[in-house]
């Protein structure tokens, strides 16, 4: 098998047991007696409504999901909007997600089904805060390069559904949230920024945030950070009915192609999975440590890194990362290294990242393509497009956030 088909055959483990139709059964309890609801957002959460009706048959509810990864469900109806930047669409599915849970009662069930991008596809703004003005934020959020906990917290101040406030709209029926983590460290409050999670709430920390990257608020979110939001703290009875699950994690993903890389010769290096930094000066760092391993080794991470957009290119962290990586092996032999966001977009492009070798940047110049100047304009995935090393697998439907791997031979 060549370097790069065990590259991509590592990835697709990764992605295979993180498939809510493998890994959700374990789980889900018995389908409760009595009026039940599914609810739920995320990259992965129609894939995880169809595994839910797998086992427990039609269902009502409504689950928000990104464009593209809809799934055929018995009853449970799937709203597809905007991610990474929220959209109409999910604005309006969210309120009616929302007026669904006003209905509920004490002696009812709700199944909330929770994956990362229900952070931009759970979309409804506090208070005065306009649609169009949460849209600019996240932008800027997602351009400054902020870590991701540091902008779900942000996101969580200004939100009237994120912070656990999705949970005590369905007060008082009991309620389950079954989760896919896609966060470093795993922490359910900053899955999709928590929405069954409560949180202490600290606006201040989040204006700080803001001065500390760069970003302006709208005014309107300025004066409702400075009132101090509207937190629901963990003690809140509302939320004393809820219990919350991760079940599947970048650290399974991550053990399950380690096994896979063992049982094919090679000793495993686990760097960790929840990673996170600068694409490109994390890249470096991995750069040297693939340079000092013994031939034979294989080196996995995983995480959530960042870029910092310094120029106009089309870009994401996974392939920036990839980029960089070949840049600072400068054509050392012998490795050879993929990069993939585990939900099949990287960034927001449809693609889940790059494939790169000893001969990438020979083969890149030979075809007058200056590798330095895409990563200067942050634009990995044209690099990788022109020279045909992008990784696109489609809609993966889960998302365990991201995974790399190093090949020494």
């Amino acid at each position: 098998m060549s370097p790069d088909a065990v590259l991509r055959s590592l990835f697709a483990r990764a992605v295979e047991v993180a498939d809510p139709m493998q890994s959700l059964a374990a789980a889900l309890p018995p389908k409760p007696d009595g009026g039940v609801l599914v609810i739920g957002a995320g990259k992965a959460s129609a894939r995880m409504a169809e595994a839910v009706e797998a086992q427990w048959g039609p269902c009502d509810g409504l689950v928000i999901t990104r464009y593209g990864y809809a799934r055929p469900c018995q009853g449970i109806e799937i709203v597809e909007a905007a991610h990474p930047v929220p959209d109409a669409a999910g604005e309006v599915a969210t309120k009616r997600m929302l007026a669904l849970l006003d209905t509920v009662g004490e002696g009812e069930f709700v199944l909330a089904l929770i994956s990362g991008g229900g952070s931009a596809l759970l979309t409804a703004p506090a208070g005065d805060i306009t649609l169009a003005e949460k849209q600019k934020l996240t932008q800027d959020l997602l351009a400054s390069g902020a870590p991701i906990g540091e902008i779900n917290g942000i996101r969580k101040q200004i939100s009237a559904v994120k912070g656990g406030k999705l949970a005590a709209a369905a007060y008082p029926a009991r309620m389950l949230s079954l989760m896919i983590s896609d966060v470093p460290g795993d922490d359910p409050g900053d899955i999709a920024s928590g929405p069954t999670v409560g949180h202490a709430g600290d606006a201040a920390r989040a204006l700080q945030a803001l001065k500390t990257w760069n970003v302006t608020p709208a005014p309107s979110i300025a004066a409702y950070l400075h009132r101090g939001g509207d937190p629901v703290a963990p003690s809140d009875p509302r939320l004393g009915r809820v219990t919350n699950v991760i079940y599947a994690a970048p650290s399974q993903s991550l053990s399950a192609a380690a096994e896979l890389g063992r049982s094919a010769g090679y000793a495993v290096e686990l760097l960790g999975d929840s990673i996170e930094g600068e694409a490109r000066d994390v890249a470096a760092d991995h750069a040297r440590i693939a340079k000092a391993s013994a031939p034979g080794t294989l080196i996995l991470s995983g995480g959530e890194l960042t870029v910092t957009r310094r120029g106009d290119g089309v870009g994401g962290p996974n392939a920036e990362y990839a980029l960089a990586l070949a840049l600072a092996l400068n054509g050392a032999p012998n490795i050879h290294a993929i990069a993939c966001d585990t939900d099949g977009v990287d960034g927001a492009a449809e693609v889940a990242g790059a494939v790169i070798g000893p001969d990438t940047l020979s083969r890149a110049r030979a075809r007058g393509v200056d590798p330095q100047a895409a990563l200067d304009r942050n634009d990995a995935h044209s690099f990788f497009g022109q020279i045909g090393d992008q990784v696109v697998p489609g809609p993966t439907l889960t998302n365990v956030n991201d995974f790399r791997a190093i090949l020494i031979l």
